[in-house]
């Protein structure tokens, strides 16, 4: 009779367990996507203040999540604003050798201020993670 009533406590708080172990995973997850785009962000400005001589960062900004707003995915953005004498087509090239620059996840453009700005999103490791719904 007593081993009856101890899979009967486990067998109802199971589902008390799962639900633990499911939210500790989302937070894992956020956890680990929030230091990938922080690792990315970092990355590209120790990139780009180590290649180019005269820049003068403007700008840094972060953002971890869904950020075209279709589907259900994490993305890491990074996007960087700067200043510097040097032309867009030289910066392009510098920085060639370290991403692809493909016009939408990773670009590089000239803003109406006269600055710079690199533009890169990326899927974050845990893709599927709340933070994306």
């Amino acid at each position: 009779m007593k081993w009856l009533k101890r899979i009967g406590w486990i067998v109802l708080s199971l589902p008390v367990i799962l639900v633990i172990v499911f939210i500790l995973y989302e937070a894992l997850g956020m956890f680990v996507n929030h230091n990938a785009t922080r690792q990315q962000t970092d990355t590209l400005q120790t990139c780009l203040e180590n290649e180019i001589p005269d820049i003068e960062i403007i700008h840094v900004y972060t953002e971890t999540g869904n950020t075209s707003g279709t589907g259900n995915h994490v993305d890491c953005l990074s996007s960087i604003t700067f200043s510097t004498g040097l032309k867009q087509y030289e910066i392009e090239e510098i920085m060639e050798d370290y991403y692809v620059l493909d016009g939408w996840d990773c670009y590089l453009k000239e803003t109406e201020e006269g600055y710079f700005l690199f533009y890169l999103n990326t899927p974050a490791p845990f893709a599927d993670n709340i933070e994306g719904r």
